[in-house]
């Protein structure tokens, strides 16, 4: 109880009432498809979680906007996330240790919790290395990645790149990037995006602590719960695409209408995420809403397969 009163404490401080910050669970409870008797239960996880499983963040090839876009993610902040929900042992753009020692502590935290930590990898890792791609503390990504994740309870991919490889893999790919799974020759749980919406990765977190196991999967290893539907069967235009109503250049009276995008290179029909739903930055938007198509980027390749953009597929 003393924990649970000094959360919505420092709630409180920060502008948040307990009544937001329910209806953040509810929200958050409805997103990863579980009934509403799961409420409290979500609520509990943030204001007093029985556990705090110990975390290894590990960064390959990438633009670090996964982490931008998850220490942006409201209830929790990512100083409650680090320090009241999750026990981060390792994490290159948070962490205060830098140099020798940072990578001190991450041999350290493998090793002593070692077949109990879950790995978080953002990026994609290079397997050609005639170029010079890819090093940390004088180590390729693969040889850290052959080191770290082998000891993992189990491997969490925040964003496309270390999903499925995209940016860094796509052609020419001259150092050989791959997903982590690729490479690993292992299962992963891939939160997709370019980045990837920061409520993703969170509720994958809290079915993790509220069910004791990771969220169903898609065939390419993506919660269901966020990535079951397409973005067009989402979409708020939907009504718009079915009566043929296109937005056919930028600036144009149908665009100040919210006339559908598919015409302009929206690629939601072959992409599956829940972007209208959860929205970004504290459900405030998402590109569509703000005028822009979907460029797909929570489905594989899809730098190679969707380009050129914002034009009609």
């Amino acid at each position: 109880m003393e924990k649970e009163k000094a959360f919505y404490e420092r709630l409180e401080g920060k502008g948040v009432s307990r009544r937001d910050f329910m209806k953040f669970c509810t929200f958050l409870t409805a997103t990863m498809g579980l009934s509403s008797s799961f409420v409290p239960k979500v609520a509990e996880v943030f204001a007093a979680p029985a556990q705090r499983p110990p975390v290894i963040y590990l960064h390959f090839g990438e633009c670090t906007g996964c982490t931008e876009s998850l220490i942006r993610s409201m209830y929790p902040w990512i100083d409650e996330l680090v320090l009241e929900i999750l026990s981060i042992e390792y994490h290159e753009t948070i962490m205060a240790a830098a140099g020798r020692q940072a990578e001190e502590q991450l041999q350290h935290a493998a090793n002593q919790y070692k077949g109990k930590f879950i790995c978080v990898v953002e990026g994609a890792i290079a397997t050609k290395f005639d170029g010079g791609y890819g090093k940390i503390g004088g180590r390729t990504f693969l040889e850290i990645a052959q080191d770290i994740i082998p000891k993992a309870a189990g491997v969490i991919c925040n964003g496309s790149c270390s999903s499925f490889g995209n940016i860094p893999a796509a052609n020419p790919n001259p150092g050989g990037y791959k997903g982590v799974g690729e490479v690993m020759g292992i299962k992963t749980v891939n939160i997709a995006g370019c980045p990837p919406n920061g409520i993703n990765f969170v509720g994958t977190v809290v079915n993790y602590l509220l069910l004791g196991k990771l969220p169903a999967l898609d065939d390419l290893g993506r919660p269901v719960w966020a990535y079951g539907k397409t973005i067009h069967d989402q979409c708020p235009r939907r009504a718009h695409f079915e009566n043929e109503e296109f937005v056919e250049q930028f600036g144009s009276e149908e665009a100040a209408m919210g006339y559908c995008l598919y015409k302009v290179g929206c690629r939601g029909p072959e992409t599956y995420n829940n972007c209208p739903v959860a929205k970004f930055n504290d459900g405030t938007s998402w590109p569509v809403e703000a005028g822009a198509p979907c460029i797909g980027c929570s489905e594989p390749k899809f730098w190679d397969k969707f380009t050129p953009f914002y034009e009609e597929l």
